[in-house]
C-alpha cells in the first residue's frame, strides 16, 4: 500500500438524514440542513459544542457554513469550508481537517433542493429562480447533460453497445429504491417501461439522469479513537481520493480511454489494502446511466466496454437488480437515480448504515467492506472505501 497515513485514522460517528422529495413544502435548504444535522449530531451521541468543525456541500442558493453555524448554535468552530459537490471532495476536507488538528468533530452537510434549470414546477416559484445559477449550456454546447449524451454515443459506436446495457443500471435502481423509506422514486421499473421513456438527448432518456430533489444528508466525523469510545466497532475511512487528468473538460476530453475515474481508481488501489475481492457492497455514482458503466468497468469488474454483459450476467431474475457474483449488490439503496440526485452523499450515507447494520428491508448480511465511486469522467472524480472495524 502506497504512504496513507491517514487510513483508518477517521470515523463516520453520525448520521442524519430528511429523505428526499420532489417538493419539500415549501421548505428551505437551510431547513433541511439544520434538520439532517441536527440528527446526525444526536445520532453521534454529541452536545453541539463538541462540533468544532463544519463543512457544507450545499447547491446553489442553499446554506453557507457561517449561517449553519449560527442557525445551530455552534459555540466554538476552528474550521470552516464549502467545497464543490460531488460529496467525496467535502469527505476529503473534512478526513483532512480532523486529521491534520484544524478541529476535532466535524459537521459535514448537503443541501439540496430543486432549481429551475431542472425542474419545471422548481421554475414557477419565484424563490427558486432567485437561487439559480445564471447560466444554462445553450444546446451547441457540449457541457453537463449534453456532454454525457455525446460520450454515450461514442459508448455505444466503440463497442456496439445497446440501450438496454443502460437500462439495467435504472432498472436495479429502481428495485433497489423499493425498499429505501427515503427514496423518491419507486414505482416498478420494467424494461419496455425504460425503453419508452421520453427521449432527453440522444441516446439518455428521462430515467438515465438523476431524479432532482428536495432534502438534505449530514454526517459527524471524529478521530477513529474518539469514536471508539462511543462505538466498539465504528465506520472509518480506509481509504479516500480525487482525480483529475490534464484535459478534464466535457468538450475535450480526447477519448474514453483516459479521464479522470481512471486516476480515481489507480490512486485508491494504491492507498488500499482492500479491493474488489474484499467487497460486500459497490456504489458507483449514477448521476448518468453512462456514469455507471464507466465506474464498472474502470474498477476492473470487467474489460472496458463490457459493462452491459456484466450487468446481465450478474443479474437476479428474481429480485430484479444486479448481485455481483450472487452476493454483492450495486446501489441498494437505488442510487441518484431513484432515490434522488445527492451528488453522492446517498451513497455515503447507505454505505455506512449497511456497514453498521442499519440497512434495514435491505440489509446485506455481515457487511463489512465498501466501495464507492463518486462523480463523473471530468473534473468530479471521486472514490472512497469504507470498513467497519
Amino acid at each position: 500500500m502506497a504512504r496513507n497515513p491517514i487510513a483508518d485514522e477517521v470515523a463516520i460517528l453520525g448520521l442524519g438524514s430528511t429523505g428526499f422529495s420532489r417538493d419539500a413544502g415549501g421548505r428551505s435548504a437551510k431547513a433541511l440542513a439544520c434538520e439532517a444535522s441536527i440528527r446526525a449530531i444526536r445520532d453521534a451521541g454529541l452536545e453541539p459544542e463538541a462540533i468544532d468543525g463544519i463543512v457544507g456541500a450545499a447547491e446553489p442558493g442553499g446554506p453557507n457554513p457561517n449561517e449553519m453555524c449560527a442557525a445551530l448554535g455552534l459555540p466554538c468552530v476552528t474550521h470552516f469550508s464549502s467545497p464543490t459537490p460531488v460529496a467525496i471532495f467535502a469527505l476529503v476536507d473534512a478526513m483532512n481537517a480532523i486529521f491534520s488538528g484544524s478541529c476535532n468533530a466535524v459537521l459535514l452537510y448537503f443541501a439540496y433542493t430543486r432549481l429551475p434549470w431542472n425542474s419545471r414546477s422548481a421554475a414557477k416559484d419565484p424563490f427558486r429562480r432567485h437561487h439559480t445559477l445564471g447560466v444554462v449550456p445553450a444546446p451547441e454546447s457540449v457541457n453537463a447533460a449534453a456532454a454525457y449524451a455525446a460520450w454515450a454515443s461514442r459508448y455505444i459506436h466503440e463497442y456496439d453497445a445497446q440501450r438496454e446495457d443502460f437500462g439495467r443500471v435504472a432498472l436495479n435502481a429502481r428495485a433497489s429504491a423499493a425498499s429505501n423509506p427515503l427514496a423518491v422514486m419507486k414505482a416498478p421499473l420494467s424494461m419496455e417501461g425504460y425503453l419508452q421513456a421520453r427521449m432527453i438527448r440522444e441516446p439518455l432518456c428521462l430515467l438515465d439522469m438523476d431524479i432532482p430533489v428536495d432534502g438534505a444528508d449530514a454526517f459527524v466525523l471524529t478521530r477513529t479513537e474518539s469514536a471508539r469510545a462511543i462505538t466498539p466497532s465504528p465506520v472509518v475511512v480506509h481509504a479516500a481520493t480525487v482525480g483529475l487528468v490534464g484535459t478534464n473538460d466535457e468538450d475535450q476530453l480526447p477519448s474514453l480511454r483516459r479521464h479522470g475515474q481512471h486516476v480515481v481508481v489507480e490512486s485508491l488501489r494504491a492507498k488500499s489494502e482492500l479491493w474488489l475481492e474484499d467487497m460486500d457492497i459497490f456504489f458507483p455514482y449514477d448521476g448518468f446511466s453512462i456514469i455507471t458503466l464507466g465506474w464498472i468497468e474502470n474498477f476492473g469488474w470487467c474489460p472496458p466496454g463490457g459493462a452491459g454483459r456484466f450487468l446481465e450476467e450478474n443479474w437476479d431474475e428474481k429480485a430484479g437488480r444486479v448481485m455481483i457474483g450472487g452476493r454483492i449488490p450495486i446501489n441498494p439503496h437505488g442510487g441518484s437515480l431513484s432515490e434522488g440526485a445527492t451528488r453522492g452523499s446517498g451513497h455515503i450515507r447507505e454505505a455506512v448504515m449497511q456497514l453498521r447494520g442499519e440497512a434495514e428491508g435491505r440489509q446485506v448480511p455481515g457487511a463489512r467492506n465498501a466501495l464507492i465511486g463518486c462523480g463523473g469522467f471530468f473534473f468530479n472524480s471521486q472514490g472512497a472505501v469504507l470498513r467497519r472495524l
